[in-house]
This record gives C-alpha cells, structure tokens and sequence, in this order.
C-alpha cells in the first residue's frame, strides 16, 4: 500500500519505481480516481453544512410563522439527505476501486538495488566456504534419501499426491534437529523471541502482508475461508497489525518453526523430482518490526543471522543481491542465500531476506509512536528464512554424503541427533 499524497507530490517517481518493476504506469490513473473521490468527499461536506443551515432555518421560520419557507426548507433538508446518500455511496465505491488498485500494485524497489529483468540480473555480493571435492559421483539428495530407505515419495503420493514426502527414520529426526538447531541459533545468538502462532489465518492477514489479493492462485484455501499460511512471515508481522506501538519497545523481533503450505500453481515442471519444491515443508521465519532509520541495518543483521545457520553447519553458500525485476512483490531490497548442492552442481536458494519498508505497515494498519509526540509513523517490516529447513536437509544430505550412500551428520547437529554421527541404510548409524 502507498501513500497517495507522496504520489500526488511525485507521481513520476512513482511511475518510474514501477518501471523499474516491468509495469506500466499507473499514478495517472490513481490521482484521477483519487481526484473524483475527494470532489466527492467536498461536494459531500457542502451538502452536510448546507442540511445542517437548513435544518436550523425550519425551526426559525416555524416560530416566525412562515409555513411556505418552512415547507420549502423541509424538502430541501430531503433532498440533500438523499444526495448525501447517493454521494456517500459513490464515494465508498470509488475508495473501494481506489484500495483495489493499490493493493495489487507490488512495493518499489530502493533506488540503489540492482536493474535486472530477471534472476540474471542479481548480483553476487560474496561467496563463503567451499564447495566440497568428492572423489566419487555425487548423488542428489533423493537418490541418496531413497537408497537409504528413508525418504518415500511413492507412499506420499498415495498419501496427498505429488510434491510431497515422507521421511523415516534418521532423516526424519534430522530434519526435526535442523529446526530445533535454527530456532536456538536465532534465540540465544540473536536475540528473537520463539513465537507459535496458527497455520490457518483469515484473508486479512495475507492482505497485510501482500500474499492476498494477487497471489490467491498460490496458496491453499479451507471450506471455512481460512488459508494455510506459505510462511510464518503472515502471522509473525501481523500479530501487531491495528496496533500503535512504543518506539521504546522496537525492534520487535519474533522467529517461528511452523509447517508451510503453497500451491506452486506457477511451478508446473520445475523441480518435479525430490524436495526441492513441495506443497507442504517446515521452515524457521524470521520478522523484525523496527523505526524507519534502522531498517537498512536490520536487513544486515537478518542475513548475518541466517548466514551463521549455515556457517556452523559448514555449508558453502553465496549470498546475491536480488534485481529489482526478480525481488518478491513486497519487497524493496532483497538477499537470497543460495547453499551449493553438489547434486546438482549449483548453487540454490535456502533464505530470502527482505526490507519492506512501510509497505506492509501501511497494509495493515500498523504505527508507532515515539514518547512524547502526538503524531504516529509506520515502522518498516523485515523477513526472512533462517532458513529453510526442507532444503536445509537436503543441503546436508548432499554436502555430508559418503562414497557408501550413507551420510555423516554435522558436528553442530549430534547433540540433536542423540550423539549420532552418520546415517547409513535402514536408519542405521554410528554414535
């Protein structure tokens, strides 16, 4: 959402923001509907005071004995209460079709991020650690997962269908220790505060957030209109949504390990094979709500926090600066962290982090207040995956695998795993 006084004073800015964003532009059309809904408001407010004189002017004449000017006084009250209905309408239709157009418009990229149409224009900012030489061919973590006996997709699609998974076994509880790993990084070494909110939300809080109304097609929709959250970005960022918060009190930093859900409606043959790209996957968010001013310094201690996940399970990544034609809908600067699969010989994402601005903010209704002042601002929103723990797994199972198809567990992992410090067939292992 935008404020349409900052588009009035510089509608080419704008336009030119949504350029960058491969749109055409729209700030013509947003003051024009904008310009006839406060004609409308002001013709409103005439009509109002001139009732009100009116009213006032009936009783006057009555006492005066002018029944003729009090009759025409009457029934000019009526009809300005029946335009003032009429113009009521009118105005809420118009501010309807007015939140409808910006609702659907994304956020406006920082004017220093990268230019780019797509995911070739990001920009490497660093790479850490290196990738693993294997003297064997490497195996992707589904063949690695299947041989082992612990990873089954055919029961899964006999389950749900495609895109899911069942994992067994040693698997199993490594992908649970990931998350519980993740979640002590990020609470003892950073400070955020470990939230468990609901997996079902009402559309209002996939609107605050932008996933709602653009991207309806992506998520999955309950008989009872609830919607099963794509991440814990939704409910994280909106548990303050309406409120006006104490500056004092910021940042407000929450992280949260829940089970997310997406459609993938656009992800038709991409990634069909493996965990890659699922329905149904665990992921530990992270949100920071903070004053403008400290959002730019946020966004690098967000990533800073979801790098250390993967420097202490020591996997090579590399971090990219995301071009303004490849960053996510909310976003105004993005880093994705991308950890290197020796499976598949690249590099893939496993952390997205975003500054939103006062985007989402403005979304849902969210202020702030500094001690002392009377006036209220919006403060900035930040996200991000600390990380993915679907592809956090799979990121071990490929980087730590062995020449016999079994899997050496990381050191930052056993004391999750029991002391466990590799996964062979069936489950098995060596402590």
């Amino acid at each position: 959402m935008f404020d349409l006084k900052a588009i009035r004073e510089n509608p080419d800015a704008f336009d030119a923001g949504l350029a960058r964003r491969g749109l055409e532009a729209e700030a013509g059309s947003l003051l024009a509907l904008d310009e006839k809904r406060r004609a409308l408001q002001t013709e409103a407010q005439t009509a109002q005071a001139r009732r009100n004189e009116a009213s006032k002017q009936i009783g006057l004449a009555k006492r005066e004995g002018r029944e003729d000017e009090a009759r025409a006084l009457m029934a000019e009250v009526g009809d300005l209460k029946a335009r003032l209905a009429v113009l009521e309408e009118e105005e809420q239709d118009l501010a309807s079709a007015l939140d409808a157009m910006l609702l659907a418009i994304p956020n406006l990229p920082y004017d220093d991020v990268p230019a780019g149409e797509d995911e070739n224009g990001n920009v490497e900012c660093r790479t850490v650690g290196t990738p693993p030489q294997l003297d064997f061919a490497p195996k992707e973590h589904f063949e690695l997962g299947e041989a082992l006996g612990l990873m089954d997709f055919e029961r899964a699609v006999k389950l749900s269908g495609s895109r899911f998974v069942v994992l067994k076994g040693a698997l199993a509880r490594l992908e649970r220790a990931l998350g519980q790993f993740m979640l002590d990084v990020h609470t003892t070494d950073f400070g955020y505060e470990e939230t468990v909110t609901p997996t079902l939300v009402r559309s209002d809080a996939l609107l605050g957030t932008g996933q709602l109304p653009k991207f309806a097609d992506d998520q999955f929709r309950t008989t009872t209109d609830h919607w099963l959250i794509p991440t814990a970005e939704v409910t994280l960022t909106n548990l303050h949504a309406g409120e006006i918060l104490d500056e004092a009190e910021l940042p407000k930093r929450s992280t949260a390990l829940t089970q997310c859900f997406r459609a993938e409606a656009g992800a038709a043959g991409r990634d069909t094979r493996g965990m890659i790209r699922q329905h149904q996957f665990a992921k530990v968010e992270l949100v920071s709500v903070v004053a403008p001013e400290d959002s730019d310094a946020e966004h690098q201690r967000m990533t800073e926090a979801a790098e250390t996940v993967l420097k202490r399970l020591d996997l090579p990544y590399r971090v990219m600066e995301l071009c303004d034609g490849d960053m996510g809908f909310s976003a105004r600067r993005t880093f994705d962290i991308e950890v290197w699969l020796p499976g598949q010989g690249r590099y893939r994402e496993i952390s997205s982090c975003s500054v939103c601005g006062d985007f989402q903010a403005r979304r849902m209704k969210l202020r702030c207040r500094a001690k002392g002042e009377k006036k209220t601002r919006f403060p900035h929103t930040l996200n991000g995956s600390g990380v993915a723990v679907g592809r956090a797994l799979i990121a071990v199972m490929e980087n730590y695998q062995r020449a016999d198809g079994g899997i050496d567990v990381p050191v930052a992992l056993r004391p999750y795993m029991a002391g466990l410090t590799h996964i062979s067939g069936n489950g098995g292992g060596e402590n």
